[in-house]
């Protein structure tokens, strides 16, 4: 199984920013450490061109040059600098080439990712570029380009916030899915309109949640028939994120990835997967609930391979 990085590009952020941009590089030595299977691969730059498949031209100029507005910096939630906007490039490389990668083995994944805030003319919560709306869009054309058949895409996003910028950029689009289970008094507190929208109450556990799931995916079974799924894994769900509002234990947010790895398995779609949010307030719980994805993602990876024996 392929996993991309791009940890080396390091916001320079100012002390006491409660993003923990130091866990993206604390789960790729855990994956190295503890997954030596897994094989890791730093991500390539999205092009322009790539990134115009869904954000306007000016935008893209503009984070890429820093004329962008400082007001708009600000809804992002960084500062700007030449180190930000390269790796919000590579974060939607990443997963472009997990999308590739899971069209050949199954499954693949992207370290960070998950950028569901982002909208076509901005960003906004820490989302520069939109990283599932552009490999959705870019494995479309690609696809377009060997086929006549229109590529559907399912976007499950199990991030805590609901995918605001996702919704709104593949709203009246019936190629792409859009499902985002939530918490209903989280951020964004303007929520979008996805395909399917199911808002938790605070403090949330894991039967409650689950039970959940299991309807979204059927409904999304009933209502869609994807040829790819981009799955949205955040830990933030997790009873020790700072951000989250809910109460999910270690043990149901691995029956939430075992859920969703069977869903796809079952059908035999290729996943591409990215990590998504996660606040811990001990960053070694964001990253441990990462590793345990990882983990089940890892087996998922076995028994596909056994699938195409």
């Amino acid at each position: 199984m392929q996993v991309f990085y791009a940890d080396q590009f390091v916001l320079p952020l100012p002390p006491g920013h409660r993003f923990p941009m130091g866990k993206y590089s604390l789960l790729r030595d855990r994956i190295a450490a503890d997954l030596p299977d897994l094989r890791l691969a730093p991500a390539p730059a999205a092009t322009d061109g790539e990134l115009a498949l869904v954000h306007t031209p000016g935008y893209i100029a503009a984070i890429s040059d820093g004329s962008i507005d400082a007001g708009a910096m600000r809804e992002i939630g960084f500062p700007w600098s030449l180190a930000m906007a390269e790796r919000a490039r590579r974060s939607v490389g990443a997963t472009i080439s997990a999308c590739r990668a899971a069209f050949a083995e199954g499954i693949a994944a992207n370290i960070a990712g998950g950028t569901h805030h982002a909208y076509a003319e901005k960003g906004g919560g820490f989302c520069v570029f939109n990283d599932a709306a552009v490999a959705s869009r870019l494995m479309q054309a690609e696809r377009a380009r060997a086929s006549r058949d229109v590529l559907r895409v399912a976007i499950i996003d199990l991030d805590v916030h609901q995918g605001n910028g996702s919704a709104r950029i593949f709203q009246g689009d019936d190629s792409v899915f859009t499902l985002s289970l939530h918490a209903q008094k989280n951020f964004p507190f303007r929520k979008e309109a996805s395909d399917l929208d199911v808002g938790l109450p605070d403090g949330c556990r894991d039967d409650e949640y689950l039970q959940a799931l299991d309807g979204a995916l059927a409904e999304l079974e009933r209502r869609f028939d994807p040829g790819l799924l981009i799955y949205l894994a955040g830990a933030d769900p997790h009873e020790g994120d700072r951000l989250g509002r809910l109460k999910l234990t270690w043990e149901g947010l691995q029956q939430r990835d075992q859920r969703v790895f069977d869903w796809a398995r079952q059908r035999r779609l290729p996943l591409a997967m990215a990590m998504a949010g996660g606040y811990g307030h001990r960053v070694e719980d964001t990253v441990q609930v990462q590793v345990n994805t990882f983990r089940l993602a890892a087996a998922h990876a076995r028994r596909w391979q056994n699938l195409a024996r």
